[in-house]
């Protein structure tokens, strides 16, 4: 195969550190007088513009569908000031759009909301690429956050479409999506730290009404910390193979919702998202054309964070 680079560049800048030592730091850079120590998001699309363009929503480990059209994001990192109603949350877990020839895997779930407004940014693929957008507007009803002991509540958060969000949605599915689209609505729940626990509000059932005045699904149990992973690795189906003929790769040690590039010699063709075991598995095409010789599969997160390599052997195509 013609070997070409293709390094994979994040636009937009690196996603905000939250979890540090003292007080969260806001986007601004200003500090958050409480840190998040956990929650959730709550996301309902029931009737929104997705579903109009025959668009359905899944999720990734460790977010958790309570019901055909809702999701909930554990809240992983973050601050909030409950007197201002001001928010930066990171969510965990991924929400997978299908309806297209490819899904669209949507990570790294960032709220922020601040003065009565807010953004739902995300992290994507596109093409061979990782980029960082702004995908809703998030307008705060008419509800005022609930704020009590050790939480902070807010209900009832509409979500649409950026500008930006609706051409990533437009060039993905084929179908035209305008700014201001519906995305639906948000609850949010987090810890402030106060109380030393995360609130839990009472268990959701599957068939529970949704939208804004639904009650709120639980939260996500705490990680067993002794399932931690192991570095990734990856491994090939075929240590060697003819040109021309077809290649497997195989990636473990991810998180579960792990968006994982596949880079056959340096040219990022193709992604991947872990399973709950933290395995991926792309079969691709040895082409015809490829060099005989070593030839390398690499496999990293859109983050660069977890990363692995192997390679494996072309010989001559048969005569």
């Amino acid at each position: 195969m013609t070997k070409r680079p293709g390094a994979v560049a994040l636009a937009g800048g690196a996603l905000l550190a939250l979890l540090h030592p003292g007080a969260a730091a806001a986007q601004g850079g200003e500090a958050f007088p409480r840190e998040v120590s956990g929650g959730f998001a709550s996301w309902t699309t029931t009737g929104n513009r997705l579903a109009d363009r025959g668009v359905s929503v899944d999720v990734t480990a460790p977010a958790t569908r309570s019901a055909a059209d809702r999701a909930w994001f554990p809240a992983t990192a973050g601050g909030a000031n409950p007197e201002t109603g001001d928010a930066d949350v990171e969510l965990a877990g991924s929400a997978q759009l299908s309806g297209a020839a490819q899904p669209l895997t949507l990570s790294g779930l960032r709220l922020e909301l601040r003065d009565g407004t807010g953004t739902l940014h995300t992290r994507t693929v596109v093409g061979t690429g990782a980029r960082e957008l702004a995908l809703a507007d998030v307008t705060l009803g008419d509800t005022a956050p609930a704020v009590r002991t050790g939480g902070v509540t807010w209900s009832g958060l509409k979500a649409s479409l950026t500008d930006e969000g609706a051409q990533l949605l437009s060039a993905w599915s084929g179908n035209p999506f305008s700014e201001g689209d519906d995305l639906g609505f948000l609850d949010v729940t987090v810890g402030t730290g106060s109380a030393g626990t995360a609130p839990t509000p009472p268990p959701s059932r599957p068939d529970a009404p949704s939208g804004p005045s639904a009650t709120p699904p639980p939260p996500p149990p705490a990680q067993d910390p002794e399932k931690q992973r192991a570095e990734p690795a990856a491994s090939v189906a075929r240590a060697t193979l003819a040109a021309g003929g077809e290649q497997t790769v195989i990636g473990t040690g991810f998180e579960p919702g792990d968006v994982v590039l596949v880079a056959i010699d340096d040219d990022t063709r193709h992604q991947a998202v872990a399973d709950t075991e933290g395995r991926i598995s792309q079969t691709f095409p040895v082409y015809a054309t490829a060099d005989e010789g070593a030839h390398t599969v690499a496999l990293s997160t859109v983050t660069g964070e977890r990363a692995a390599t192997t390679r494996f052997e072309v010989q001559p195509a048969a005569e």
